[in-house]
């Protein structure tokens, strides 16, 4: 191609680009870095088998080592809940028999107003069950087999 082949490099890294844009996976994204790598060894040779040789080994050496770690620093960790909503899902025991509209449960050492999440039943004390959610400032639960 001659003394424009990083022309062709950095056109094949704007594709390789946009590509990245619709996949997010981050796989196009190395394949464009090591078109920009070609397109750099193109500035400074000819050589089209030098230029993908380094394009094709910065691309590998990008997709087995930056992408990994790309991909942890994207990854973002389930909030940890706190307050009232790190009680959905938790255990607890019935004090008074909680139905639909009443009751009361002990849920990690504090004693909550609950009802039924099933409105037709009645869980009657001394029972284990999970709080399906949280209503103002009553537990909905549910009884658990546990």
């Amino acid at each position: 191609m001659g003394n424009y082949d990083w022309v062709l490099w950095i056109v094949l890294a704007l594709v390789l680009g946009l590509v990245e844009v619709t996949t997010l996976g981050l796989v196009f994204a190395m394949l464009a870095v090591g078109a920009l790598a070609a397109a750099l060894t193109a500035l400074g040779t000819d050589n089209f088998v030098l230029q993908s040789v380094v394009g094709l080994a910065v691309a590998v050496g990008m997709l087995g080592v930056a992408r990994p770690i790309a991909l942890r620093h994207l990854r973002i960790p389930a909030q940890t809940r706190t307050g009232v909503a790190a009680l959905v899902g938790s255990q607890g025991v019935v004090l008074e028999p909680v139905d639909a509209h009443n009751g009361r449960v002990r849920l990690h050492g504090e004693i909550w107003s609950a009802r039924s999440y099933d409105p037709s039943h009645t869980i009657e004390a001394g029972r284990n069950v999970e709080v399906m959610q949280i209503d103002g400032a009553t537990a909905v639960v549910y009884e658990s087999e546990i």
